[in-house]
């Protein structure tokens, strides 16, 4: 322990490493080193750390009671810190990152269209759109053994999946291939603005900024076109009716334009990027463990013998459920977010300043060997039920927790297991090259440089 260490426990601050936060999240270590650096910052210091950078205060929260209690019990006082501002550049004040009762009010009126029996209605839409995706696999040399890349096809079946969600027949193969184009460009901008060190401001008219105002014009004339289409014709049975018929049931309202244009976009690029990332882990993970590919296998046989899934089904298919779930465990898609609090606090006996930036990684977390045994085996078992009884329930938090959990992770879970049951009755997916691959971690925890993979079909 260092003297530095003792000095501030004795004034009530958390203990920590002396590399900045900088370093430790943004700086020039390779993705890996940055990891590493988290973990090992919560192994040494527990389960609260204290950074320091240019003079600002970071805590990184690494026990589920902490959590909880910033994420649900005194949540009103930690807002989103300022390290949303880049995603506020393309989704405007969307749920992700809107505060206080505006939120509230917006969450009120987009609950609805992620109901049960809503996202029951679309299990048939992600089946059919894995289906045609494995037909143009058949048909091309993939079918053959050409290696690809799984991230990039999976991120077209998802983006596929959640915009015809979003707006029904209205969109057609030539709007999502414009979409898929600005919102991959988006991404990349948003990640490329994120870190500690000052950016250029986005109005400045440099050529990445002119580009992303030229995305974020296309994509936005694609969803005002929707929107305005949906005004004037009426009808339909997908998530935009729902939220142009959503009305607030304390004053009557329903949604703007703008501000339903930030929804759209919230989901447009928060809605299909998290369960890519997750699936794409997620057979990478069954590619180096046969054994758990067998078993995936053998409950997929034993329940559907070859018939595609339903959302019926998902009850039965509770390994399958189970290898996602552990695959988020290990490479959670939103591996780190963070809190910022409006006034003074305490968490775990020490002193938290307003204004201090509060992180929670379930990265991090969901590595703690206190709540997860053997934490860096791949075990699916772990989610089989009687088994998570005595785990604290913020000790596994892949899509956050409290009043601003994920209000698509029902969305997310069905789709996931609906695509892994299509994809998986019909291939074995196999690493094209014998190599770890490394997680990225920028907004999303996506895999470095995609994951290769070889198509074996299953006799």
């Amino acid at each position: 322990m260092t003297i530095k260490t003792e000095k501030a426990r004795s004034k009530g601050l958390a203990p920590g490493p002396k590399l900045p936060i900088a370093k430790m999240l943004f700086g020039n270590g390779g993705p890996e080193e940055q990891l590493d650096f988290l973990l090992s910052a919560a192994r040494d210091y527990g389960p609260v750390v204290g950074f320091r950078w240019l003079n600002r205060r970071s805590l990184l929260l690494d026990h589920p009671n902490h959590i909880e209690y910033v994420l649900r019990i005194n949540n009103r006082n930690y807002l989103k810190s300022k390290n949303y501002d880049p995603v506020r550049l393309v989704v405007g004040e969307g749920l992700i990152v809107s505060e206080g009762e505006f939120w509230r009010r917006q969450r009120r009126l987009a609950q609805p269209a992620f109901h049960r029996k809503r996202i029951a209605s679309l299990a048939s839409l992600m089946v059919d759109e894995t289906e045609a995706m494995l037909e143009r696999w058949a048909s091309s040399a993939r079918g053959r053994g050409e290696p690809f890349d799984l991230h990039r096809e999976i991120g077209i079946l998802t983006l596929k999946i959640v915009a015809k969600a979003l707006f029904g027949a209205d969109v057609g193969e030539d709007a999502v291939g414009r979409i898929s184009e600005a919102q991959t460009f988006l991404n990349g901008y948003v990640d490329s603005r994120m870190g500690a060190l000052p950016k250029l401001p986005h109005q400045v008219p440099t050529p990445h900024n002119v580009r992303y105002r030229l995305a974020l014009k296309d994509l936005e004339g694609i969803v005002y076109s929707l929107i305005d289409r949906r005004r004037r014709d009426g009808g339909g049975e997908d998530l935009l009716s729902m939220l142009l018929e959503a009305r607030d049931q304390e004053t009557g309202e329903g949604i703007g334009d703008v501000q339903l244009r930030n929804e759209v976009m919230t989901l447009l690029i928060a809605g299909n990027e998290t369960t890519a990332v997750a699936l794409s882990w997620t057979w990478y993970l069954l590619s180096g463990h046969p054994a758990i590919n067998q078993k995936l296998h053998e409950e997929l046989d034993a329940v559907l013998g070859g018939r595609a899934p339903t959302f019926e089904d998902l009850p039965r298919l509770s390994y399958t459920t189970a290898v996602l779930k552990e695959a988020m465990r290990l490479y959670p898609p939103a591996w780190i977010f963070s809190r910022r609090p409006v006034e003074d606090d305490e968490i775990g006996g020490y002193r938290v300043s307003a204004g201090t930036t509060v992180l929670i990684s379930p990265y991090v977390t969901h590595r703690n060997p206190v709540y997860w045994e053997d934490p860096q085996t791949f075990n699916p078992e772990r989610f089989e039920e009687g088994r998570s009884a005595d785990r604290p329930e913020f000790a596994y938090l892949p899509f956050g927790g409290g009043p601003r959990k994920c209000i698509g992770d029902r969305f997310a879970l069905v789709e996931g297991v609906l695509v892994l049951a299509t994809v998986a009755q019909r291939y074995n997916l196999r690493l094209a090259q014998e190599r770890k691959v490394a997680p990225e971690p920028l907004v999303t925890l996506r895999p470095k440089e995609g994951i290769p993979i070889i198509l074996e079909e299953r006799s």
